[in-house]
């Protein structure tokens, strides 16, 4: 009897989110982080020091920025076909056209074009969801190509300014959220079995509803959800053992293209590392500035410890590239400009939410 209620306490919601380093509430998690940006705000006499590092990213990617601006600074060839939808292209003829002449086709995603956390991203079957989508989401959003590579994976990347090469800090390699079949049991009942999908139910209830009752073959392999992110179930695993010569030269060429950032996070998917290595079959979804993580941390089996060492590494990167950049002349965002930044970033966060 003290077996089995130790199991089922072990599998309960509250003690996964409490003893596992990937479930921590984000309030608490980012204390020592905080405390990170803070030892260095000293080191370097400004509060926002990080801001230098990625001049042409608002705020270096803190908060607020634009993902469309950071793609269009991406060579073209690296990316998914992207529109961006804004107020004039709010009526479904012309967003029809545009996604017409752009060679844009279902399925697809879209995604606010200020976001974070998997906000309002969402892939697009058909029509009819596209056009539900537009009426529910009131800000601008960017529509793109849904890349069905098989291998999503995160590069966390820096290079100096004026270094001609970088270096590759984290590779993140994400598994999206799925549960197994037995032939008897409902996908509810499975995800209600995996802790890591029972955190997802309460959406997938009020979202997906008509999912929960199927039931899957025995062995059969269901995908749940198809963003790969952590906030919507999707398994971080440690990939840097593939880190390598190869794969820095591939971010080498990436980075030499995208001038005015020096530091973030690639998300991406390949059709396999060896293909990433030789630089082929790959397309960047996103890239994330200063408040980028090594998300190599999430891994389940990755130890607390090692996860602050490897942030506190990073904002020190971060730091170091900041006094660069201030010698080149470079100065950080002013208290004016900050207070700004985090106004109309709330601003807009209720405006994306109403």
């Amino acid at each position: 009897m003290l077996i089995r209620l130790w199991h089922r306490i072990r599998q309960s919601t509250f003690f996964v989110k409490w003893t596992q380093w990937e479930y921590y509430p984000v309030y608490i998690a980012n204390i020592p982080t905080v405390l990170f940006w803070l030892y260095f705000a000293l080191r370097a006499r400004a509060l926002f020091y990080f801001s230098t590092v990625n001049p042409v990213i608002e705020t270096g990617g803190v908060m607020g920025e634009s993902k469309i601006n950071i793609l269009r600074r991406l060579p073209a060839r690296a990316i998914p076909r992207t529109v961006l939808v804004g107020p004039a292209d709010r009526a479904w003829s012309r967003l029809r056209a545009r996604l017409a002449a752009a060679g844009i086709d279902y399925p697809l995603v879209a995604k606010p074009d200020v976001g974070e956390r998997g906000f309002l991203v969402e892939k697009i079957d058909d029509p009819v969801a596209l056009q539900q989508y537009l009426a529910r989401v009131s800000v601008d959003f960017i529509v793109q190509d849904f890349v069905d590579y098989p291998l999503e994976i995160s590069v966390l990347y820096y290079r100096m300014p004026g270094a001609e090469n970088g270096k590759i800090t984290s590779v993140c390699i994400k598994k999206t959220l799925r549960v197994r079949g037995d032939g008897r049991s409902t996908i509810e009942d499975l995800m209600r079995a995996y802790p890591r999908a029972r955190f997802q139910l309460a959406r997938f209830r009020q979202q997906r509803a008509d999912l929960l009752r199927r039931v899957p073959a025995a062995g059969e392999e269901v995908e749940l959800e198809p963003i790969g992110n952590h906030s919507r179930g999707t398994t971080f695993l440690n990939g840097n053992a593939h880190i390598d010569a190869a794969l820095h030269r591939v971010f080498d060429d990436l980075s030499r293209e995208m001038a005015g950032i020096h530091y973030g996070r690639f998300d991406l998917k390949c059709a396999s590392i060896e293909a990433l290595r030789e630089g082929r079959d790959f397309r960047v979804l996103e890239f994330n500035g200063i408040a980028s993580e090594p998300a190599h941390i999430y891994d389940p089996a990755y130890p607390t410890w090692r996860a602050y060492r490897d942030i506190f590494a990073h904002w020190k990167i971060i730091y170091q590239i900041s006094c660069v950049q201030r010698r080149l002349g470079i100065q950080p965002m002013s208290w004016g400009e900050a207070y700004a930044s985090v106004r109309t970033y709330f601003r807009y966060l209720r405006t994306a939410k109403a």
